[in-house]
């Protein structure tokens, strides 16, 4: 008994004052736990936080006074408004239908691939379908036990293992990253110290001993631009003579000439050549490695390398820039690209595989007990004849899935699956169908998950539940207050007749406002602007570069540099956008004093503001009495501890 009350008031302590109502509006209630998350999403850093949470609460209680009354109205069977839901909830739900903790480990375990360069070598012996793979295995095996050694001469153990009909051959993959090559190849490479070579790996193909050779952290990403002079390997006096061009260019590079001219002249990459030579941006293992290494052995920015050789022919290359490999997470497009990454590699699977396992129980997911072989002849007939047949128990409308939601997978499920799937082969059926079982589990499974969401995950279902009520909220606010203060042109100028002297002008200036699309473009408008041509000739002449607007503008809405003394004829140093660099200057055209009355036309859009302002206060005053509000103020105390 004792141990009983104990556990109750453990218990107790273990759900805050959070999970109680907070506050009702008519028979509707608020939980705290509801208005806690809506507040931690938008509040800001203030010292004080009984004030800020007090100012939060009375805009989230006229908030859901008029979400409420959109409600009433059924403005979220608007179909336009139901379209938006279902489409937010195609962009949102594929965030929810994974399992996070292992696509977390998937991205670690990529960045901390990402930040070192492998420098690979593979031994690889091709064991033939149908034949004794024992020899081969043994070549193998005896070339990973002599690769321990560290004083071995690779090639003769090659000659000595290549015996009996068994070929052993090495191949240099260069520097690799993450992402260069299969996952599991790459997960065996990044588990070896350098000189270290891994224990056979069997595939279809055959036998593979990697070695890490050497190692280095990441060099990231370089920018260049190259003049090839191609020569084909074993073609001696072409490759003579391609090298002697090289040189000759590269010392006319040296004593300044343009490189990016010369490229266009006597560059062979037909990719590249009336660019400039300038190439994209690529990482490791993108190119041959004798290219990749001189490319990445530049130090410095414009830095040109002397001629070298690859199978191609001769090579010049320029360093136009460089990206260095990201030492933290802190880089958003490094890790966006990184997850994307993730998403389309074969490492996924594991993920998807986590996931299924644990979506399995939560839908009830169990299978109904049928013969194997009638499905197959079911669905070879289906298929092939287009014959709707019953196979001992088995026909198309028989349950294979059940799910916890009364819902049902049925035979016909299955073959549609098939049709769309394009994985059926004739003559394979069976095996087509055995590899395909497990897919369409997998595939049944997350669609009725899919569907119950909102029951499963709690942030899906607030996701949902917000973006519907901002949608409601916009529609009854467009109703209530918005539409239909912009509508009543009596109603605005009646409010403008009696509120005259809240509507004057600060300081202002008829003027005209230039936006071009540069620096250098707007400072030539300035000078033609100084040498007499007029706007609207300017504008004419320059409609791509330029926008301009003119009007009465208060001084202080006057895009400036730096403090300025506004006088007739003035034109203003221009403003830098640093994000597009487009710039813009202003030309003043006369200069009023403050507090100059408005007329209605100038005063339209304040006008429409507060009178929009004294629409929705009427408003609210009609919802408060219709949804009487009472604050738990023993709950909200309870959230400043």
């Amino acid at each position: 008994m004792k141990k009983g009350i104990l556990l109750f008031v453990f218990i107790s302590f273990l759900f805050p004052a959070y999970s109680q109502t907070l506050f009702t509006y008519g028979k509707h209630s608020v939980s705290a736990s509801e208005f806690l998350r809506a507040y931690n999403k938008n509040k800001t850093a203030t010292p004080d936080k009984e004030k800020a949470l007090r100012d939060y609460l009375n805009l989230y209680t006229l908030f859901k006074l008029k979400v409420q009354a959109a409600g009433d109205l059924h403005l979220d069977t608007l179909p336009a408004l139901e379209a938006d839901l279902q489409s937010f909830r195609g962009q949102i739900e594929g965030n929810y239908l994974k399992n996070d903790k292992e696509m977390d480990a998937l991205m670690d375990e990529a960045f901390q691939r990402s930040r070192k360069d492998i420098h690979v070598l593979d031994y690889f012996v091709e064991a033939p379908a149908g034949a004794d793979t024992g020899k081969y295995f043994k070549a193998i095996n005896e070339l990973h036990q002599q690769l321990k050694s560290a004083k071995i001469n690779v090639q003769e153990i090659l000659a000595e293992v290549n015996t009996n009909g068994v070929n052993v051959v090495e191949n240099d993959f260069g520097f690799v990253t993450v992402f260069t090559l299969p996952y599991e190849f790459e997960n065996i490479i990044y588990n070896l110290k350098p000189g270290q070579s891994g224990v056979p790996y069997r595939t279809k193909k055959g036998w593979y001993v990697f070695k890490n050779k050497e190692e280095r952290h990441a060099v990231g990403r370089v920018k260049l631009a190259q003049i090839l002079i191609s020569a084909p390997p074993g073609f001696d006096i072409e490759r003579k003579q391609a090298k002697n061009l090289a040189d000759s260019i590269y010392t006319v590079l040296q004593n300044g000439s343009d490189f990016g001219r010369l490229a266009k002249e006597l560059s062979n990459d037909r990719t590249t050549f009336m660019n400039g030579g300038e190439m994209p941006e690529f990482g490791v293992a993108k190119y041959n490695p004798d290219f990749e290494r001189m490319a990445f052995a530049l130090n410095k920015d414009h830095e040109i390398s002397k001629p070298f050789e690859t199978a191609f022919g001769y090579h010049i290359i320029k360093r136009i820039s460089a990206t260095p490999a990201p030492s933290s997470k802190n880089d958003e497009a490094f890790m966006y690209n990184l997850q994307q990454e993730v998403l389309k590699d074969s490492r996924i699977e594991s993920a998807r595989e986590q996931f299924i396992n644990d979506i399995l129980p939560k839908i009830g997911f169990k299978k109904n007990n049928i013969i194997e072989q009638d499905l197959w002849r079911v669905s070879d007939s289906s298929l092939m004849a287009n014959k709707n047949i019953t196979s001992g128990k088995v026909k198309e409308e028989t349950v294979l899935f059940f799910y916890n939601d009364k819902a049902t997978v049925k035979v016909s499920d299955w073959i549609l699956f098939l049709r769309n799937s394009g994985k059926v082969t004739p003559g394979q059926m069976h095996e087509s169908y055995k590899k395909s079982w497990p897919e369409f589990i997998a595939h049944a499974a997350v669609e009725n998950y899919r569907r119950r969401l909102q029951s499963f995950d709690s942030e899906f279902k607030d996701q949902l539940r917000e973006f519907k009520d901002g949608n409601m909220l916009f529609e009854v606010m467009e109703r209530n207050v918005w539409g239909k203060a912009a509508a009543d042109s009596a109603g605005l100028l009646e409010y403008f007749n009696g509120h005259k002297d809240k509507y004057v002008w600060n300081e202002s200036a008829d003027a005209i406002l230039f936006s071009y699309v540069s620096e250098n473009a707007a400072i030539k408008g300035i000078e033609d602007l100084e040498k007499g041509k007029d706007w609207k000739e300017l504008m004419n002449e320059n409609s791509s570069l330029v926008q301009a607007d003119s009007g009465r503008f208060e001084l202080a809405h006057i895009p400036v540099v730096d403090r300025t003394d506004f006088t007739i004829g003035l034109i203003t140093l221009p403003v830098i956008n640093k994000n597009d660099g487009s710039a813009v200057f202003t030309k003043i055209v006369k200069v009023y004093p403050g507090n100059e009355p408005r007329n209605f036309d100038d005063a339209r859009g304040l006008v429409i503001n507060d009178y929009q302002n004294k629409l929705e206060e009427k408003w609210i005053a009609q919802l408060k009495k219709e949804y009487p509000i009472k604050i738990n103020e023993k709950v909200f105390q309870s959230l400043l501890k």
